[in-house]
């Protein structure tokens, strides 16, 4: 290498803000697009949010009609899978994939693009539906028939058709996005980066896109026999033409439950990327971490059917997915055991993002012990549909899931802006978000083991207690939204500049300046030496490392 082209390659991006509103084919600008998107829809639903506590604050149903209600709270729950949590989740892997694995882009950048700008499309179809003869969909963001192919205001276009619409086209987005993501990590990856050479973060996201294209072609094409049902009086689930609604539950269930592995297991790559830098030690059983992610895939795929175990399903059904859905605590409990052993005798620096994992992961702990209860039988007939299950599927995208997210922007936002966060509007929005989050959260358990149903919006007065309780939390999560965003905007555009690497992290795209350029490492692919996460051990993660931490230096 010639060190003038060397350092020239390795001065940071100097780029116009318009790229990030253009047809752009970069994957860091798709990735910021995403997440910038993603948060914009986040408002939206955790507006309807704070009607829905707003509701449930008093026992009777004195804010919102009850048909409003319904659309909100489908609306709401639709939004924040669709439009926020997948999308922001892509928007990380297009930042973080390319750059942990020294390529330059992703296998398929005009694919990567269509595949973003799809997400304001049915966004804005979603959001549309509140615009029609009837409003939004009602039947909830599972939207189960009979009442989903219902159409009392018989127009063709209507809020359940958009809504199915959307969902279809949600999953052709995320089918391509998870084809490009799969190409990328197996096609693409440094000289030197063998399977076992590569980031937690890489084989979780791995292991979540296989999922997506297993399962996504059930949810798709059970959507559109829905809408088909609902539009032109076809009978796959109606029960008087023939048809069985039970079906869409199984079409549904088969791609929703791993549908939060999905979710999960990236956010578990963002503990394993973090905890080791925050605690300067190797992640603790490295291999055993990394091949969990696909066992948990395996599993992920046999347990639909605990979530319509009170549908009349067969008993010897019900015994297998019991037994199957418990297994995944194995898989599970390895990761955990392996963050703890991370974190054990570490030197623990409590940045802001190292509090949002060990939140995130206490959060979790608790969702995983509900669900395990969850998962037996008689507890599930027990508290089915009742605001037990709106607690534990809340701990686990919220509580944990939602964490991770915020712990993975503080952690990255200097890579990728060249800016640092304010540490302290970081911390006061942590402090926020937990208390927010379990105040909100865990009074849902005793209201659903004391039978509170789901989806109402009026309630025993028995019940006020702990919905009062619950909706404070959820006004104070909405609090927690104003220091990360003041944050995220005022740190971008004034902050103080970040250098290369401001954690002292080990990793390939902390060998970039900040922010990258725009091919990464250009014609500069440094070969991969060592295993990650070499805390301490002294060994270089490439070949010739000085001379990239050198050239950093320099520019």
């Amino acid at each position: 290498m010639t060190s003038a082209t060397f350092s020239e390659n390795f001065q940071p991006e100097q780029g116009s803000w318009k790229r990030y509103f253009s047809f752009n084919t970069d994957a860091k600008v798709i990735g910021i697009q995403y997440i910038v998107l993603a948060f914009f829809y986040f408002l939206i639903g955790g507006l309807l949010a704070m009607i829905i506590r707003g509701e449930l604050i008093t026992p009777a149903s004195d804010l919102v009609d009850r048909s409003v209600y319904n659309g909100i709270y489908t609306m709401h729950g639709t939004i924040m899978l669709f439009l926020f949590i997948f999308p922001v989740l892509n928007g990380l892997n297009n930042l973080l994939i390319p750059t942990m694995i020294g390529a330059p882009d992703m296998a398929f950048p005009r694919l990567n693009a269509v595949a973003f700008w799809l997400v304001p499309i049915f966004g804005t179809l979603l959001i549309s539906s509140f615009f029609v003869p009837g409003g939004p969909a009602y039947s909830g963001w599972w939207s189960f028939p009979p009442v989903s192919i219902q159409n009392p205001i018989g127009t063709f276009v209507n809020g359940q058709g958009l809504w199915i619409t959307a969902v279809a086209l949600s999953g052709v987005s995320s089918i391509m996005g998870a084809i490009n993501f799969v190409t990328t990590i197996l096609r693409m990856r440094a000289p030197g980066m063998g399977l076992f050479k590569m980031p937690i973060f890489c084989w979780t996201a791995l292991a979540a896109q296989c999922l997506q294209l297993v399962g996504l072609p059930a949810l798709t094409g059970g959507a559109l026999m829905l809408l088909m049902d609902l539009s032109f009086g076809t009978s796959f689930y109606r029960a008087e033409g023939g048809g069985d609604p039970v079906l869409y539950q199984h079409f549904f269930w088969f791609y929703s439950h791993p549908a939060v592995y999905v979710i999960i297991l990236p956010v578990f790559g963002i503990f394993s990327e973090l905890f080791p830098v925050y605690s300067r030690k190797p992640l603790f059983g490295y291999v055993y971490v990394a091949l969990a992610s696909f066992i948990i895939d395996f599993l992920g795929l046999i347990v639909w059917v605990h979530h319509i175990f009170p549908s009349g399903v067969a008993q010897w059904m019900r015994n297998f997915f019991m037994f199957s859905t418990m297994l995944i605590a194995v898989p599970t409990g390895v990761k955990v055991f392996a963050w703890l052993g991370t974190i054990w005798r570490g030197k623990l620096r409590l940045t802001t993002p190292m509090l949002f994992c060990l939140g995130g992961l206490f959060n979790f702990v608790f969702a995983g012990i509900t669900g395990i209860m969850l998962a037996t039988v008689p507890i599930d007939i027990h508290v089915s549909n009742t605001y037990f299950v709106v607690g534990h599927f809340h701990y686990v995208i919220y509580g944990a899931a939602v964490m991770g997210i915020f712990a993975a922007i503080y952690h990255w936002f200097p890579k990728f802006t060249g800016r640092m966060p304010y540490e302290g509007l970081g911390k006061l929005h942590f402090a926020l978000t937990f208390i927010g989050a379990n105040l909100n959260f865990l009074p849902m358990h005793p209201l659903g083991l004391m039978g509170m149903p789901r989806r109402v919006s009026s309630y025993d007065p028995e019940f006020a207690f702990w919905n009062v309780l619950a909706s404070l939390g959820a006004f104070l999560l909405g609090v927690s939204i104003i220091p990360f965003l003041l944050n995220m905007i005022s740190s971008w555009v004034r902050g103080e500049k970040a250098p290369a690497n401001p954690w002292n992290a080990i990793g390939l795209e902390w060998l970039l300046p900040s922010p990258p350029h725009e091919d990464n490492f250009g014609d500069f692919v440094p070969t991969v030496i060592s295993r990650p996460y070499g805390y301490g051990s002294g060994l270089p993660l490439v070949e010739n490392q000085a001379a990239y931490e050198q050239a950093l230096k320099e520019n």
